[in-house]
This record gives structure tokens, sequence and C-alpha cells, in this order.
């Protein structure tokens, strides 16, 4: 399983910010938060996104019992990523 290093910058420094797609600027503003993710074959998941780099999301998500895994999406594969909203 993949745990980044909480000290790690997920962001490569030589990458301007205008540079990224909106879903990659997004995703930066993201990490650490609970978010889901669409992605364009029309699934859909959800989870806390541990981190961003390499091209890829870095999804922490719940298996079953007490396990969660780390799932890498490739920014090519996602449509849109969204924050939870607050409960009411």
């Amino acid at each position: 399983m993949f745990m980044p290093n909480p000290n790690q910058t997920n962001q490569n420094p030589n990458q301007n910010i205008s540079s990224m797609t909106p879903i990659q600027q997004k995703a930066m503003h993201l990490i650490g938060h609970q978010v889901g993710l669409s992605l364009k074959n029309g699934q859909g998941v959800s989870g806390v996104l541990c981190s961003v780099h390499s091209g890829e999301l870095f999804l922490l998500q719940y298996l079953y019992a007490s396990q969660f895994a780390t799932f890498h999406y490739p920014f090519s594969d996602v449509a849109d990523i969204l924050p939870f909203p607050s409960c009411q």
C-alpha cells in the first residue's frame, strides 16, 4: 500500500500553476480532504485525497472491516474532482 510522506512536496516545483489543467489546480487545493472523483468511464470513487504527483491522484479508499488502501488515478482518467459537502 502506498503511504505518502506528509512532508513530501506534492507539486513539481518546476511546474507553474498556470500551466496546470483546471482539475490539477482543484486537486492541489483539496489534498487532505474528502473528495469524489468522477471518472471519464462513468464510474465514481470517493476517499481522502492523499497526494498529487507524477500525473496521478492518490486517493485513500475504504475497503472493508478496518482495511483501507491507497489507489492512484491518472489525470487522463479523471473528468472532475469534487469536495465533499458539509453535513446539514
